[in-house]
C-alpha cells in the first residue's frame, strides 16, 4: 500500500470525497498526454493478499504488527516505531520532516523507472526542489508521512514511504506507498500502511482511497490483503480506485 499530491486532473475530480494530491500533484509536467489528463501530485507501493476487513484482522500480517496509535496525533515527534521485517531486518519508522529532503530525494532517484511510473503515474527521472518541498514540508495538522529507515553502506537509508492528504470535508484521505525496489516482499508496505491506517483512523477520518494504475499489480494485492474495495475509475478505463472505510 506511497507509497506516504495536474490541475486540470483535480478539478476534474472535484467531486470525488478525496484530494489527489498525496500521488499525483507532483508528477504533473512530466505526465504523458492521458496521465496527465487523469491526475498528477503520496503514497503510494507493494503487495500481499486477503479480502475485507474481518479478513484483515484474522490474518496475522507480515513482519512485527505495529501497534495501534491510541489517539490523534499532531506531534509528529511521536509518531515513532521499531519494526521488523519478514527476514528480521529491524526498520525505523517515524514521520517524514523537512531535514529529511536528501534522502527522500536520494530514495526516488534510486527507484527504478517502473516503480518511479507507478508512484507518480508518469515518468520522473528527477525531483525538483519543489517537489521534494512538498513531500517533506507536512502540515500535520492536516495530512501525514511516515517514512521507513535502514542503516547501510555507512549511511542512514529510507527504503519506503507512506502518506495520506486529507479531502475538504476533513472525513477522507487520498493514500500512496512505495517501497524501494530492492525492499520488495519483506511486509514493508503493509507496515507502512498500517501505520497509517491506524493515524488517520484516529483521528476520524472514515474512508480512504488510493488511485492506481490499472497494470500495477503488487498495489492491487496490497489493497486487497488491507482489506480495500477495488473499482475501475469510470473516468479512466487505465485507472482503478482502493476505497477502505476505517
Amino acid at each position: 500500500m506511497a507509497r506516504a499530491t495536474s490541475k486540470n486532473r483535480s478539478a476534474k475530480r472535484s467531486r470525488k470525497p478525496a484530494p489527489k494530491a498525496a500521488k499525483r500533484a507532483v508528477a504533473r509536467k512530466k505526465a504523458p498526454a492521458r496521465k496527465a489528463a487523469t491526475r498528477a501530485a503520496k503514497l503510494r507501493r507493494p503487495a500481499k493478499a486477503t479480502q475485507g476487513r474481518a479478513a484483515t484482522r484474522a490474518r496475522k500480517p507480515a513482519g512485527t504488527k505495529p501497534a495501534p496509535t491510541a489517539v490523534p496525533a499532531t506531534d509528529s515527534s511521536v509518531l515513532r516505531w521499531t519494526d521488523a521485517l519478514r527476514d528480521g531486518t529491524h526498520v525505523i519508522i517515524r514521520a517524514i520532516g523537512k531535514r529529511d529532503a536528501a534522502i527522500e530525494r536520494r530514495f526516488i532517484e534510486r527507484l527504478s523507472p517502473e516503480s518511479r511510473r507507478m508512484r507518480f503515474l508518469g515518468q520522473l527521472k528527477t525531483p525538483s526542489e519543489d517537489m521534494i518541498r512538498q513531500l517533506t514540508d507536512i502540515d500535520y495538522k492536516r495530512d501525514m508521512a511516515f517514512i521507513a529507515l535502514v542503516h547501510r553502506d555507512s549511511e542512514t537509508q529510507e527504503i519506503g514511504v507512506s502518506r495520506y492528504s486529507i479531502a475538504a470535508d476533513g472525513k477522507s484521505c487520498e493514500c500512496a506507498v512505495t517501497v524501494a525496489d530492492d525492499w520488495h516482499n519483506k511486509g514493508l508496505a503493509t507496515l507502512l500502511m498500517r501505520h497509517l491506517i491506524d493515524v488517520a483512523r484516529s483521528r476520524g477520518i472514515r474512508s480512504m482511497v488510493s488511485y492506481d494504475a490499472m497494470e500495477n499489480s503488487q498495489m492491487r494485492q496490497l489493497a486487497q490483503f488491507l482489506g480495500f474495495e477495488r473499482r475501475t475509475d469510470p473516468e479512466d478505463a487505465h485507472m482503478v480506485i482502493h476505497r477502505l472505510t476505517l
